[in-house]
């Protein structure tokens, strides 16, 4: 697929470090949902969650090889680290940072932008929902 692709990820922990999942959603440049999906991954802090989902979001965003992509998160931490705006002093980040550097780097176009939680709604939704699943098989 050629065109515009929208990427929107979101890592969630309950407690830092606590029990945390991800959520992508995959868009067409019209807004039309491609994908979605969850995971939990384990305990992790709330950083992580989000580096986590950005990656695994870029990995399944290359599957629709977009000539432009579009990534909106709803951590400005990971969307300035990614742009180049703030360091990475993070040890814990540093090699998830530097994996997804590598990931961006292969995509033509890509831009990332930070969005507030309302705007990452059905990212939101999902990353809880994988902790929500894991919680309940616990129980």
């Amino acid at each position: 697929m050629s065109g515009t692709i929208r990427l929107y990820t979101d890592g969630a922990a309950r407690g830092n470090p606590g029990p945390a999942g991800l959520g992508l959603v995959i868009e067409d440049g019209e807004g039309l949902r491609l994908w979605g999906g969850c995971r939990y991954i384990g305990t992790a802090t709330n950083n992580v969650a989000e580096y986590m989902a950005l990656i695994d979001g870029l990995k399944k965003a290359a599957e629709w090889k977009p000539d432009r992509l579009e990534v909106y998160l709803d951590s400005q931490l990971v969307a300035e680290q990614i742009k180049g705006n703030y360091k990475v002093k993070n040890a814990t980040l540093q090699p998830l940072f530097r994996q997804a550097l590598e990931l961006v780097r292969t995509f033509p176009d890509l831009s990332v932008t930070h969005v507030a939680r309302e705007k990452n709604r059905g990212a939101d939704a999902l990353a809880n929902r994988a902790i929500d699943e894991w919680s309940g098989r616990q129980g």
